[in-house]
């Protein structure tokens, strides 16, 4: 049993973890976020000096730290040598081995799949042969009951990615000791994970590759049964996703995370008829009882940057509203992780501090209400959820616009009072405050869609 020491460094908004493994004097990261500020504290409080930093693949769901905290530490960056980058990097490639201190040795093992170029690292502890290997760090390949996705690169490339990822994932099974932890970057909510059977995206919050052995789809099916589930499971991705991998392989550097400047309820009234987001991150229930005239809810307390980043166009101006200036820090943090580097500007306190104008809000209700209220008039039943989501189980005569699409869709909507609901609410208050800032007349259901049946609302599809 080794005493290694494996630290995971979880980003949940993002559904990413990123590890640093050290013996006690010299360590080594693993896919490391945009915000190495969290890596540095970790090498401080356990006292060790940062050698090596490894890249699994060039990311499509965040920028990476590694650079940045390469070039800060002077530790060697280990980019796959056929990875088309526009800076150096210490290029590495299939069966290399890599010393780190004077017991760890990393060996770089090709699991294409997710990418065409993706790597995995088997670690071992004093030992040369792979079958002694006590984990592997397997980014977006053999994931905890799943797999990383293989159609980020485009639908051309998708049919032979899945069958790479397939046979990836039975190279490190064939090639590693039952023993050896998993240790993936994705697969903790990530949209670069897939789901491929029941056992997928089960939570477990580590495993082993025996453990995936038995469980996982893609060592218990035949290639053939697991590429038809997996296909036929894909749905949509962030569209922000798009920008990451450019950026990745741009070389991004460290981000700057001072506070922007402030502004006063003046320029905000001129942002937000500019077309500028000017983004309200308090809860839900806040929101919906006062806010900003034109202000977007996307509150810190769900899917932030995933869900703006999905909905905002690129490049647009953001402004962050927050109760404190820590609550626009938090939101910073967020951000820089998909590209958004610098808020237009900031302001704190509560929507009264914000304009000068009397403020906007709307009513939020159950699925119980709307059971009551169809009793007697007629309403706009819109689920935000996607496509996949609302074909599986959905509210008989609602109409679906996926959250992701709302913007450019809000036209669609049919006219009259509109009752807005997604699986738990959370999509459903970023819904509702793209059609209050449209002059919508709305109510945003604040509730779990799993009670939607048990109050008398019909259901369709077949999981309803």
């Amino acid at each position: 049993m080794s005493d290694l020491t494996i630290l995971g460094i979880d980003t949940p908004t993002l559904g990413d973890r990123s590890y640093l493994v050290h013996d006690g004097e010299v360590a080594f990261v693993v896919d490391p976020q945009r915000d190495i500020d969290r890596v540095l504290e970790l090498l401080e409080d356990h006292g060790v000096r940062l050698t090596h930093v490894f890249e699994t693949h060039i990311h499509n769901d965040y920028v990476t730290g590694g650079l940045a905290l390469a070039r800060r530490t002077g530790a060697a960056y280990f980019v796959n040598e056929d990875d088309e980058v526009s800076f150096e990097r210490t290029p590495i490639r299939d069966g290399q081995a890599v010393e780190v201190g004077r017991r760890m040795r990393v060996t770089a093992l090709a699991t294409p799949g997710h990418t065409y170029t993706h790597l995995s690292y088997a670690l071992t502890d004093g030992a040369d042969e792979l079958e002694e290997s006590v984990a592997v760090f397997s980014g977006g390949s053999l994931l905890y009951g799943a797999t990383g996705r293989p159609d980020l690169l485009g639908e051309e490339h998708t049919h032979d990615l899945v069958r790479h990822q397939h046979a990836s994932a039975h190279r490190l099974a064939d090639l590693l000791p039952d023993e050896a932890g998993v240790f993936p970057t994705h697969g903790f909510g990530s949209f670069c994970s897939t789901n491929s059977g029941e056992a997928s995206q089960s939570g477990s919050t580590e495993s082993t590759i025996g453990q995936e052995r038995k469980s996982n789809p893609v060592l218990t099916q035949d290639e053939e049964t697991y590429v038809k589930e997996l296909l036929a499971g894909l749905g949509a991705w962030p569209a922000y996703y798009a920008h990451m991998a450019p950026a990745n392989a741009a070389g991004p550097s460290a981000p700057d995370l001072s506070l922007p400047a402030p502004a006063d309820p003046d320029e905000l009234r001129h942002r937000i008829e500019a077309g500028e987001w000017v983004v309200d991150l308090r809860n839900r229930t806040a929101f919906a009882a006062g806010h900003v005239r034109g202000t977007l809810n996307f509150g810190l307390d769900g899917g932030f940057a995933t869900y703006l980043g999905w909905l905002i166009s690129w490049g647009t101006p953001v402004t962050l509203l927050g109760e404190t200036p820590e609550a626009v820090a938090e939101a910073q943090r967020e951000l820089v992780r998909i590209g958004i580097d610098r808020p237009a500007a900031h302001a704190t306190g509560g929507p009264k501090d914000w304009t000068t104008e009397e403020l906007a809000g709307f009513a939020t209700a159950t699925f119980a209400d709307l059971a009551q209220v169809r009793h007697h008039r007629e309403v706009v039943v819109l689920d935000v959820r996607r496509e996949e989501e609302h074909d599986a189980a959905s509210i008989a005569g609602a109409v679906n616009v996926p959250l992701h699409e709302l913007t450019r869709r809000v036209g669609e909507v049919p006219a009259g009072e509109v009752w807005v609901h997604c699986a738990g609410g959370y999509r459903a208050s970023v819904a509702a405050s793209v059609l209050d800032a449209a002059g919508r007349t709305l109510v945003a259901i604040d509730d779990s869609f799993d009670n939607a049946e048990k109050v008398g609302l019909p259901l369709v599809g077949p999981e309803a």
